[in-house]
């Protein structure tokens, strides 16, 4: 992982994660974890000066929404909390004041999910799930390879019908899904339906599962293959990953890149910069302000690891650190960015373990573009808009596989970019006609 930039070390680890899909945030230990006070230890009081602590001392604003932050921890202190609960309630009242819907308390479950699911590896059998429209029964998309779910024969198309026993349809993917999840090595029992075979069971060995954020493909278009890379979020391996799917398609001989950043929500501060790092070679890539109004700014380390053309295709869904990386591409004009506007969120968060295994996350900077641009409820606009219709947004929703097609209008438009821009670089190409070659210096053998 980046080491995070000097003015914020002491305060841990960032993240970066659009509000369409929270769960993107990373999730990672607080190096400055307040003391609860003496005799409340362990108390749901002391859970709640935790929270109260944490946001004194890190909040982006030092006015805490103009409201009077200390009489606040009076009132919160004031009270007796006979549950978790009451504290819990007690917690997001208080947190409602700053009107900052990133900064927010995590419940211990919903904070280990979070945990687990953005750290980039998950416990469970290796499978992609979805609902299926028409029945309403969770069914298998695609098992990863050398996964449980693979080596046990689940297939595309097989429904899940209990799990453990207790049958799962009509109950949300995520319930689903977290009933399927479990620690390193416990067994789960599956109740699966498969066309033309009568109904089994059949037991997996969970694992630790590394998710796959990233897909890749070459792309024939025209007399150019065009390599297509697709990132979901930013977890902890979205630029070894992205790193790995650019030298992939280098040596399949593509001569230009479109990345794919729709509806990408964030992730971590150190992987916007690290993917960043990929395409640019120097100069800026973000600042970043604390309340102090210190600042900081990540720069390219002379790592890039290609040269060649690239379109960024984005659209509302694209936040925060897909900000953070396209506002750096279109600053440096590294790449021309095509699609609708993005969602504009120009702050970042930092996550706090709290007692009792909760969690509190806690917006304590705010954010540049390399050439000093606000972002935050503005987005960035890209150099090509391409706006969709209802009924195209509607059929690439219902129907994934014509994402990236001839079907998707926006990815048309991102080949006609990156095409001209191709065009572009190989003109620039020196050839042999064109080169002034020095004259050879006489030889002994002449």
């Amino acid at each position: 992982m980046n080491q995070t930039s000097r003015p914020f070390r002491a305060l841990g680890f960032f993240a970066l994660g659009g509000l369409i899909a929270t769960s993107t945030i990373l999730l990672t230990p607080h190096s400055g974890r307040s003391i609860p006070a003496t005799g409340l230890k362990d108390s749901p009081k002391a859970l709640v000066d935790e929270v109260w602590q944490i946001v004194n001392r890190t909040y982006v604003d030092g006015t805490f929404n103009h409201t009077d932050w200390q009489a606040t921890r009076q009132q919160l202190l004031s009270k007796n909390y006979s549950s978790k609960e009451q504290a819990y309630e007690a917690i997001r009242t208080a947190l409602k004041k700053l009107d900052d819907p990133y900064t927010r308390f995590l419940e211990p479950q919903k904070f280990t999910e979070l945990r687990q699911q953005t750290s980039g590896e998950l416990s469970g059998i290796g499978a992609k799930l979805a609902l299926d429209k028409t029945t309403k029964v969770l069914t298998v998309i695609e098992a990863m390879i050398d996964s449980p779910a693979f080596k046990a024969g689940l297939k595309s198309g097989d429904q899940i019908l209990a799990v453990d026993g207790k049958p799962v349809k009509g109950l949300e993917v995520d319930k689903a899904v977290s009933l399927i999840r479990g620690k390193p090595d416990t067994i789960v029992k599956l109740k699966i339906a498969r066309s033309g075979k009568n109904v089994f069971d059949v037991a997996l060995t969970r694992q630790v599962i590394q998710v796959s954020i990233v897909t890749s493909a070459v792309k024939q278009e025209g007399n150019n293959r065009i390599g297509y890379i697709h990132l979901s979020e930013f977890d902890d391996h979205a630029d070894t990953q992205v790193k790995k799917a650019i030298q992939s398609l280098e040596k399949q001989k593509v001569k230009g890149f479109i990345l794919d950043l729709r509806e990408n929500p964030g992730g971590l501060l150190s992987m916007a910069v690290g993917v960043s790092r990929l395409w640019i070679n120097e100069g800026a890539i973000v600042k970043t302000v604390i309340r102090s109004g210190e600042s900081s700014t990540d720069e390219a380390d002379r790592t890039a690891v290609t040269q060649l053309p690239l379109t960024v295709l984005v659209d509302g869904g694209s936040a925060s650190a897909s900000e953070i990386v396209t506002g750096a591409l279109k600053d440096h004009r590294r790449a021309t960015i095509v699609g609708t506007k993005t969602f504009g969120k120009g702050i970042v968060q930092q996550v706090n373990p709290l007692s009792g295994g909760s969690g509190l996350n806690v917006t304590i900077a705010r954010y540049f573009t390399p050439n000093g641009t606000d972002i935050h409820h503005k987005g960035i606009v890209p150099d090509v808009v391409v706006p969709l219709t209802k009924a195209q947004t509607k059929a690439l929703s219902d129907n994934p596989k014509l994402v990236a097609s001839p079907s998707d209008p926006q990815y048309v438009k991102a080949v006609q970019s990156v095409s001209k821009l191709i065009q572009s670089n190989a003109a620039m190409v020196p050839t042999i006609s064109n080169v002034a070659f020095p004259q050879s210096k006489p030889s002994l053998n002449q």
